[in-house]
């Protein structure tokens, strides 16, 4: 799979796309309003093992673990130098994430709860906009989606929402939370995703 330039900057610029990626859902998921397709899993997976709120990102861990053991077996191409730049931290950026919201949401209110809803929205699309737009590789749950329409010779936008979809119900059942956010990010995640990626593709042409 051809990938872009391999450099210190791709690596770091990629990596700080996985904080923002991991502190979005983390304050998607303290905020209480559901977790994005992807992150109703880790939070499914937190709940059926016992795990407490702040164990998120151990959770993640977890599932991105086992992604990544699937791919070396079905689809070891898609395993890049960008792959694990995504894995390594993501968990303890989940953390950060938790912690943050911790020290700045000093209360429970339904205002506050949206606010850091949307923050946790928009970090997630432009820390997912980031880590494409750099092209070093792709995260283990975008690897099972290439391996799936690989195997299925569907194209990839279908592949994808049927996906995302049968995610929501897998981490609904182990007892993710399901909300608004759900729904919200699955249907305006993307074009948000590629508005960001028009704009940083322009920034980062320029310094590459």
């Amino acid at each position: 799979m051809k990938q872009g330039k391999i450099t210190g900057k791709s690596i770091l610029a990629a990596a700080f796309g996985v904080m923002l990626v991991g502190v979005g859902v983390s304050f998607n998921n303290c905020a209480g309003f559901g977790n994005d397709p992807i992150g109703i899993v880790y939070d499914g997976i937190r709940s059926v093992s016992g795990m407490n709120q702040t164990q998120l990102g151990m959770a993640s861990n977890i599932v991105n673990i086992a992604l990544l053991v699937f791919l070396l077996f079905t689809g070891k191409r898609y395993v890049s130098v960008g792959t694990l730049v995504y894995l390594v931290p993501y968990g303890f950026c989940v953390n950060i994430g938790n912690y943050l919201y911790g020290q700045l949401v000093f209360s429970d209110s339904f205002f506050l709860r949206i606010v850091f809803s949307v923050i946790g929205c928009m970090l997630l699309c432009l820390g997912v906009a980031i880590y494409i737009t750099v092209d070093i590789g792709v995260d283990p749950f975008t690897g099972v989606v290439l391996v799936l329409t690989d195997v299925l010779k569907k194209e990839y936008r279908y592949v994808k929402m049927g996906f995302d979809f049968t995610m929501v119900i897998l981490g609904t059942v182990l007892g993710g939370k399901l909300g608004v956010v759900t729904v919200l990010t699955a249907l305006l995640v993307g074009p948000v995703i590629q508005f960001f990626m028009n704009i940083l593709k322009k920034y980062w042409l320029k310094r590459t």
